[in-house]
């Protein structure tokens, strides 16, 4: 057996217990939401590393110290700093169905929420309704999860370092790995990146920045800003990656944490470049379960968990005739 390559095949069913994703999906506004149901509780942590990030309700999973070590969901969506408030029909049905934190007065569900910045491709403002929010609370469930432009990926771009109309379609991506009598380690991943995105194992590139509007020919963007002048050489656009890593391994939030930073190595592997000044990249650990299992091989898994989701995203993108999907190529 070739010692490089993986031998734990990738799925991309969700099977871990607990777990749920759902998807809301506006493909006439072009914007969608998506949603990480673990209504039970899961030990939650975050390591936000970008600069142009929009969320709410982190303190407590970025914070070592602070009380709360679970949360019941996570949410992600379009539509800007608008799309923070799809976190509200969240805490209202998990409210209703008994679940949060009992403080004595209500229930208070913990459901951290990120944003992408969506606008601009096609309807230039649109936000995800609490329509389509209960519609991704409605069609949440296990089993096997939809890819591409769906959900938070609907509107998603990448390779936008030459700007959105030299960019190609993101999208929304989810791989799970399971070891035989080991853990199971799942992402669920929102591509929106300023680079492109290239294969985890080659290094070759699937997904970026384009010579031209009208061209499918691709360019490196690590090269165009490494020549970089002072100054912008265009206006300010927004991006992001969101990552939402699950298991059922038994971690600490101080574990769960570790396995965030790990997990970030997937970004670099999968996106040229990762972490620039425009996106606002972060990622979620959720962990419910009992397996036993070393901090290091969860991290292993969550990093090429993240990277083939990042793939898997971009290569099931639809651009809806609006830019070049990799399909399209």
């Amino acid at each position: 057996m070739d010692p490089s390559a993986p031998d734990i095949p990738i799925s991309r069913r969700l099977t871990i217990d607990g777990f749920t994703l759902g998807h809301g999906s506006d493909t006439d506004a072009m914007t969608g939401v998506t949603v990480v149901l673990c209504p039970e509780g899961a030990t939650a942590a975050a390591d936000v590393r970008g600069t142009a990030t929009g969320t709410r309700q982190f303190d407590s999973l970025r914070i070592g110290h602070s009380i709360n070590s679970k949360a019941h969901g996570v949410v992600l969506a379009g539509g800007s700093t608008y799309g923070l408030a799809c976190s509200d029909p969240v805490l209202a049905r998990l409210a209703a169905q008994g679940y949060g934190l009992e403080t004595g007065f209500r229930l208070v569900p913990v459901v951290p929420t990120a944003i992408l910045f969506d606008f601009g491709f096609g309807d230039g403002g649109a936000v995800p309704s609490h329509e389509l929010v209960e519609a991704a609370l409605d069609s949440a469930a296990a089993g096997e999860i939809e890819c591409g432009s769906v959900g938070v990926g609907t509107g998603a771009t990448v390779g936008k370092v030459d700007g959105r109309d030299r960019g190609m379609k993101g999208g929304f991506g989810f791989a799970s790995l399971t070891v035989p009598d080991g853990p199971t380690v799942a992402a669920a991943v929102a591509v929106n990146a300023y680079g492109g995105v290239r294969d985890p194992l080659t290094g070759a590139p699937v997904a970026g920045a384009r010579a031209a509007a009208d061209s499918t020919e691709m360019i490196d963007a690590e090269a165009v800003l490494e020549r970089l002048p002072p100054g912008e050489l265009h206006p300010w656009e927004s991006n992001t990656t969101l990552a939402v890593v699950m298991t059922d391994a038994r971690l600490s939030k101080p574990e769960a944490r570790k396995v965030c930073e790990i997990a970030f190595g997937g970004l670099h592997r999968a996106l040229a470049p990762a972490l620039t000044l425009y996106d606002g990249d972060l990622i979620v650990t959720l962990a419910m379960g009992e397996c036993n299992a070393h901090i290091h091989q969860v991290g292993a898994l969550a990093e090429r968990a993240v990277a083939e989701a990042i793939l898997t995203g971009v290569r099931e993108a639809d651009g809806f005739g609006l830019l070049p999907a990799v399909r399209d190529l």
